[in-house]
This record gives structure tokens, C-alpha cells and sequence, in this order.
């Protein structure tokens, strides 16, 4: 588990088994997450998005307390993952960090409560999945347009950005700010550490 820029965020490089039949490899373990994190992922939900190029999904986020802490893969394909620190009064605050992820190298990325999160697939198709802290919750949920000028997230200039509608209408970051939608560092720290002492 290596941090990135942005706390709360981790990249998990696994170690890649192959012989003639193929590869194994632990795609997660909890208790590499609780030793780099201070907790593991009280797993809730398991979601699986297929996407083909050039999809782009996000920038999500979740309300916290409790929000929704992801750890995510890519099975097939390849995807560029962003995370992007929307947290008020955060060190890091705006700043964004991308990871590729894909069947080659079988990263994974924790992405703690409070976090945007977004990707966009680089494969013909890819397949991702996302362990979820807490089940989705439609008037909890969030989006940040991922397209907004001023964050200026380096999506790769070869593809043509396809997304949903809700995404395509989703606020900027400093609209996102001035009303309020957005989580506080300080409410994000305190949350990471009743889940440290919970543990």
C-alpha cells in the first residue's frame, strides 16, 4: 500500500503469480489496508460498471459522516482513476492525483470517505469494481463535473469524453463550494478516527 498525494488515498500493487495456466495474485487484503489506513473497508456493497472508451464516470463523492470509502479495480481493460481532494479546509484542497489501473498490472485504489472519485476507460471495454463502505444512497450522493475548467484534470486529449447526463450537469467545484455541498476536511478526520478506534 503506497499513499499518494492526497491523504486518504492508496495505491495497492499486488504481487503477480504466473505459470502456463495463467496468474493468481490477492487482489485485497484487509489487513494491509488496516496496517496503511488504521481500518479496514466494513464492506457493504460490491458494484461493477462496464464501460467502453472513452466513458467517462465521476467525479462522485458521498455525504460524511458516513460517506462511502472505495476500493477499486480494474478486472479488464484499462482506465485512467482520478481522485480529487474536495474536502473545505483540506491541505490538499482541489489538487487531484490520476492512477492507471488494468488487467496488467492489477493495481487497486482506496479511495477514503470524503474523496471524489472518477475514471475514464482507455480499453475498447473495461470492466471495473468498486468495494463499497456503505450501500449507495441516492439523496446522499454527489457529483463534481470532471470536465470543470478550473480543477483541470489531465483526461487524456486522444478521447472523445463520453458521459452520462448527470455527470454532463454536474456542478463545478466552486459551485459545488459556494453552496455548501461539499464535506469538510475537519469532518472527514473525524470520521477516519472513530473508524481507527473502532478497529
Amino acid at each position: 500500500m503506497e499513499p499518494l498525494s492526497i491523504d486518504g488515498a492508496w495505491c495497492h500493487t499486488p504481487r503477480v503469480h504466473t505459470d502456463p495456466r495463467g496468474a493468481f495474485l490477492e487482489t485485497y487484503r484487509a489487513h494491509d489496508l488496516r496496517e496503511a489506513v488504521g481500518h479496514a473497508i466494513d464492506l457493504a456493497q460490491v458494484n461493477c460498471s462496464v464501460s467502453r472508451r472513452g466513458v467517462l464516470r465521476g467525479i462522485h463523492f458521498a455525504d460524511v459522516p458516513p460517506g462511502q470509502a472505495k476500493y477499486v479495480t480494474c478486472l479488464s481493460g484499462a482506465i485512467l482513476d482520478v481522485v480529487v481532494d474536495i474536502r473545505v479546509g483540506s491541505p490538499t484542497f482541489g489538487q487531484w492525483e490520476t492512477v492507471r489501473l488494468d488487467e496488467e498490472s492489477r493495481r487497486g485504489l482506496y479511495v477514503a470517505e470524503g474523496l471524489g472519485h472518477g475514471f475514464m476507460a482507455l480499453s475498447e471495454q473495461a470492466t471495473v469494481s468498486y468495494l463499497c463502505s456503505e450501500p449507495y444512497a441516492p439523496g446522499h450522493e454527489h457529483g463534481i463535473n470532471p470536465l470543470d475548467p478550473d480543477l483541470g484534470i489531465d483526461w487524456p486529449t486522444d478521447l472523445t469524453p463520453l458521459l452520462s447526463e448527470k455527470d454532463a450537469a454536474a456542478p463545478t467545484l466552486k459551485e459545488a463550494l459556494e453552496t455548501g455541498l461539499l464535506p469538510t476536511y475537519e469532518a472527514c478526520v473525524a470520521y477516519y478516527q472513530k473508524l481507527a478506534a473502532r478497529a
